[in-house]
């Protein structure tokens, strides 16, 4: 389980592919602290480290994850959003999150308001996701709360802390982002599927 709350960037250094798997080596301030097995969420997709080699660590994806996510996309020298696990007894900052990625989004928008920004996200509805006017969802495991939410699409309010502290700063129209729908969402979904 993770917050939503991104503690550091992580910038790949390597994409090996291993059949229907691909490697991926970071490297991170974050590394030193990690140990084999443990959880860390990459842009919102939850990766066990396998491999710690000075500064870098590597994690392996399978064929499920990369269709599911934005991590087929990923290649050497981008930035990626980095989360260790919580622990019990931490403070809840962001909200609830798995770390499963239910499906991509895309950019569609990008709009300055007096030092703060505004990023419109499209996706395909068709998946049975939705989000909830000031609900919380996960973009690129970074938890946000949604304004002008629609059937396929939403936007949220970026502060300045938050676009130098994670890979918003790269985020132009048209690039693929990963979406973890709030737990409620989700629970809301499921109900209107089933009265449909």
């Amino acid at each position: 389980m993770f917050t939503g709350i991104i503690e550091t960037l992580g910038i790949i250094k390597e994409i090996k592919k291993d059949h229907d798997n691909i490697h991926v080596t970071v490297s991170s301030n974050l590394t030193h602290e990690l140990k084999i097995d443990q959880s860390v969420a990459h842009n919102g997709v939850c990766l066990t480290v396998v491999a710690i080699n000075h500064d870098e660590y590597t994690v392996t994806a399978i064929r499920e994850t990369i269709e599911k996510t934005n991590l087929g996309d990923w290649k050497a020298g981008d930035l990626i959003n980095l989360e260790r696990a919580m622990q019990l007894g931490d403070r809840l900052d962001g909200h609830i999150v798995q770390g499963h990625v239910d499906q991509t989004g895309v950019c569609k928008s990008i709009e300055e308001a007096n030092g703060s920004w505004y990023f419109t996200f499209e996706y395909d509805s068709k998946l049975n996701n939705v989000t909830i006017e000031k609900g919380s969802i996960t973009v690129n495991g970074v938890s946000l709360t949604v304004v002008n939410s629609k059937d396929n699409e939403f936007s949220v309010a970026i502060i300045p802390y938050t676009y130098e502290h994670t890979n918003f700063k790269t985020f132009q129209i048209g690039k693929k982002i990963n979406l973890e729908f709030d737990v409620v969402g989700k629970y809301v979904a499921r109900l209107y599927s089933l009265r449909q």
